[in-house]
């Protein structure tokens, strides 16, 4: 290939990008106007939006997945739900393997919490940060750590949306 055309598939490569990042700022939009229109929904989305780590996109789509929080008895319950919970393998008595995550459901809630996660073991010090250092300290490995987080910020998505008052970080004091 020349430069002309090695420039004319740049080209169009950064056209087709342009035209996917504009459709993803339209479905962010719909998605909002949709959460603006719906009371319920907005009230549920403003709850969420209370939790560190956790915006507006990550509590549309906790919503969206978890439904209404009494269809789950516990917060656990939500977890395994999402495949958040540990799974451990064990055959016989000698063969132990690491527990890994469960990943027993689609993973659109599972994948929706990673980020938020990852913010909040760095940001929401009161419920997920001081978690994940005391995981660390105990010689946990990273993914662990942040799975344990995602699960942890789920557990408190449940509790917020089942309670129905906003994320109270004296109620999470260095858990």
């Amino acid at each position: 290939m020349d430069e002309a055309e090695d420039e004319a598939v740049r080209r169009a490569h950064r056209n087709l990008l342009d035209e996917i990042e504009q459709q993803i700022e339209d479905l962010e939009e719909e998605i909002e106007e949709h959460i603006e229109e719906d009371p319920e929904l907005k009230g549920r989305c403003s709850l969420l939006d209370t939790i560190p780590g956790v915006g507006l996109q990550t509590a549309a789509i906790v919503i969206s997945e978890l439904g209404s929080p009494e269809q789950f008895d516990s917060a656990r319950q939500a977890a395994a739900y999402a495949g958040l919970v540990p799974r451990h393998h064990e055959s016989g008595t000698s063969v132990r393997g690491t527990p890994r995550m469960s990943k027993v459901s689609d993973g659109r809630l599972r994948r929706a919490m990673y980020f938020p996660a990852m913010t909040a073991l760095r940001f929401n010090s009161a419920a997920v940060k001081a978690f994940g250092d005391r995981l660390k300290e105990r010689g946990k490995e990273k993914m662990v750590v942040i799975g344990a987080a995602m699960r942890k910020l789920l557990h408190i998505c449940y509790g917020v949306l089942k309670s129905g008052r906003p994320f109270d970080a004296s109620l999470h004091p260095g858990t």
